[in-house]
C-alpha cells in the first residue's frame, strides 16, 4: 500500500478531538464533489479498506473465526462487499449475507469484485452465529429514511440480539435504522445496535447524540480521504474548543483572581441543590463561592465545606459578583420571581437553570428580560433538560427530543443565550451559530442533583472570566468526563451520587489542564 492509500483508508479515534458534524445533506454534496475528481469506485473502495484495516486490527489469533457481512440493496451493502474482499485477501474467512442483490453502479462493481474473489454469497442467515468472531452491519447507511422491513428488519434483531449477547458487531458508516443526523431511529423503526462503529468521510451528529450513543457503541472515523474541517458549524464537543479560556494559575494568584460567584436559590425546605452546586463550584475553582437563599430555615454554613458562605439573598450584593447561578431549588412562589425579576438586569455574567427556566417559560417578561440581555452582547446561559426545554418553545418533550439540533437552535433565537440542552449527547448552542455535541457522560448522571452539579461547575468558570459558549463547553465536557471516570473505576452507572462528581472534576481540571510544574 502506498503511503497515500494508507493516509486515504486511516482511522481517528473520535477522543478529545473537535470533529466536524456532517448532516446528510453536507455528506452528499463532499461525495459527490470528489467522485467527480476521483477515479470511479474510489470512495467506495476507500471505504471498505477501511473497514477491513478496523477488523483486522480488533482480531490476534492466528485461528480467525469467520466474519459475517449482511450486504443491503444499497451502497452501503457495496461498502460490506468490498470490506468482505478485503478480508479475504487478507487470508481470514468470510461469509456475506445478501438477500437482495446491490443495486447502484458502485455497489454492481464492488459484487463483481467479491464474486471475483470466490467469496461465499447466500441470500439469508445462519441459524447460529457461535462459530462467528465478528458480524458486520452493511445493511442501510444514511440515506435511509424509512423504516426497516422484512427480512432487513430481521437481520437488524439477529445483529442486535449478537451484540446483547456479548459479541461483537460492526456497523458501516451508522446502525442501520439510525436517523444521522438526528440519533433517533429513522420513522420509529428498527435498528442496529452495534457495539463499534466505523463511519465514513466525516462522524454524523446523530452517533453522539439521543439512540444514537446506545446504538452505535464506540465510534471510529476512516475520513477516506477527504477533509471535511471548514464544513459545518457542528462540532463534536473537546478540550480544544474551550482550554485556551482557562485562567492560568500564576503563584502570584490570590481568590480575587479566580472570581466570586453566588448561587441563587434554595427556597424553604430546598436548600440542598444551592448549596450542592455551590460544592461544585468551590472544586471547579472559583476564589470565593457565596450561597443566597430565598427561604427561612437553612443552615447558617456547610458543615463539610465552611468554606461556603450562606446568606439570606437581601444580604448579600449580587451585583459586586463575578457571576450567578440561578434556579437551583428556587421554587416557583412570588418571592422567586421577584428576584429573579431583581437579578436579570444586573451586569453579571447569569446560569440560569431548574427553576428560573420554569419561571422564564411561565413568564413572557421575564423571558423577554432574557432575550434583550443576548441582545446587548451579554448572553445568558441556559441550561435546560428536554422537558424544560419543552415549556420554554411552548411544546412537548418528544418534539425536542425529535430533533435535538433544532430545538437548540431555537432556544438560542428564542433567549438569545448560550443553551445547554442536557441529555445523551448534549448539545451547546450560542447565539451566533456555533454548535457542539458532547461525547462525554453516561447513565451516572441519571440520578437526582447531577443538573444541580453542572450549574455550578459552569458558574465557576463563568466567574473564572470564562465567555458563557466556552464556559458552557468546559462545564459539560468536564462533568460528563467525570462520569465516565467514576465509572471506569466501578463507582458507576449505578449508584453515583451526584456530590461524588465535583471531587472527580478537580481531579481532572487538574491533571488535564494544571499539571504540576517540574
Amino acid at each position: 500500500m502506498t503511503e497515500a492509500q494508507a493516509t486515504a483508508t486511516s482511522l481517528l479515534n473520535p477522543t478529545d478531538r473537535a470533529l466536524a458534524l456532517l448532516t446528510v445533506a453536507e455528506l452528499r454534496a463532499l461525495e459527490t464533489e470528489h467522485a467527480a475528481a476521483l477515479p470511479p469506485h474510489t470512495l467506495m473502495s476507500r471505504a471498505g479498506q477501511s473497514a477491513a484495516a478496523f477488523l483486522r486490527e480488533q482480531i490476534h489469533t492466528a485461528a480467525t473465526k469467520k466474519i459475517w457481512l449482511a450486504a443491503g440493496p444499497g451502497n452501503n451493502g457495496g461498502d460490506a462487499l468490498i470490506t468482505a474482499t478485503e478480508l479475504h485477501r487478507a487470508g481470514i474467512p468470510v461469509e456475506v449475507c445478501m438477500p437482495i442483490e446491490v443495486k447502484p453502479e458502485d455497489a454492481r462493481w464492488a459484487l463483481q469484485e467479491a464474486r471475483a474473489a470466490g467469496i461465499k454469497i447466500s441470500a439469508t442467515a445462519p441459524g447460529s452465529f457461535e462459530d462467528y468472531g465478528w458480524l458486520v452491519d452493511g445493511l442501510f447507511g444514511i440515506g435511509l429514511t424509512r423504516p426497516l422491513e422484512g427480512i432487513f428488519a430481521t437481520l437488524a434483531q439477529h445483529l442486535t440480539q449478537h451484540t446483547r449477547r456479548h459479541g461483537k458487531v460492526l456497523a458501516l458508516d451508522i446502525p442501520s435504522g439510525l436517523d444521522s443526523d438526528t440519533g433517533n431511529p429513522a420513522a420509529n423503526g428498527p435498528t442496529v445496535r452495534a457495539t463499534h462503529t466505523v463511519t465514513f468521510i466525516g462522524a454524523k451528529p446523530g452517533l453522539f447524540m439521543a439512540s444514537g450513543r446506545d446504538l452505535a457503541g464506540k465510534v471510529v472515523l476512516a475520513p477516506i480521504g477527504i477533509d471535511t474541517s471548514s464544513r459545518t458549524a457542528v462540532q463534536l464537543n473537546a478540550p480544544s474548543l474551550f482550554s485556551p479560556y482557562l485562567p492560568p494559575r500564576n503563584f502570584s494568584s490570590n481568590k480575587g483572581t479566580f472570581g466570586s460567584l453566588a448561587v441563587v436559590g434554595g427556597d424553604t425546605g430546598m436548600c440542598g441543590a444551592p448549596i450542592l452546586a455551590a460544592r461544585a463550584a468551590l472544586y471547579t475553582g472559583a476564589g470565593k463561592i457565596f450561597v443566597a437563599l430565598l427561604g427561612a430555615g437553612a443552615p447558617p454554613y456547610d458543615p463539610p465545606h465552611p468554606e461556603l458562605m450562606l446568606h439570606a439573598i437581601d444580604d448579600l450584593p449580587l451585583d459586586k459578583m463575578d457571576a450567578l447561578a440561578i434556579g437551583c431549588g428556587m421554587g416557583n412562589r412570588e418571592r422567586a420571581s421577584q428576584s429573579l425579576n431583581d437579578v436579570l438586569p444586573l451586569d453579571v455574567p447569569k446560569l440560569l437553570d431548574a427553576d428560573a427556566l420554569n419561571l422564564i417559560a411561565a413568564d413572557q417578561a421575564l423571558g423577554a428580560k432574557v432575550a434583550a440581555r443576548g441582545a446587548k452582547g451579554d448572553p445568558c446561559v441556559l441550561t435546560p433538560h428536554p422537558l424544560e426545554a419543552a415549556r420554554l418553545l411552548g411544546c412537548d418533550a418528544p418534539t425536542v427530543q425529535r430533533d435535538r439540533l433544532a430545538a437548540a437552535r431555537s432556544l438560542t433565537a428564542r433567549f438569545a443565550s448560550v443553551i445547554v440542552l442536557k441529555g445523551a449527547g448534549t448539545v451547546i448552542a450560542a447565539p451566533d451559530g456555533r454548535i457542539a455535541i458532547n461525547p462525554t457522560g453516561n447513565a451516572a448522571l441519571a440520578t437526582g442533583g447531577t443538573g444541580d452539579v453542572l450549574g455550578g461547575i459552569i458558574g465557576a468558570l463563568l466567574a473564572q472570566k470564562l465567555p458563557p459558549f466556552e464556559a458552557a463547553l468546559a462545564g459539560v465536557y468536564l462533568h460528563g468526563l467525570a462520569a465516565d471516570t467514576l465509572t471506569a473505576q466501578g463507582e458507576g452507572p449505578a449508584g453515583l451520587s451526584a456530590g461524588e462528581l465535583a471531587p472527580m472534576v478537580r481531579k481532572l481540571l487538574n491533571r488535564l489542564f494544571y499539571p504540576a510544574r517540574d
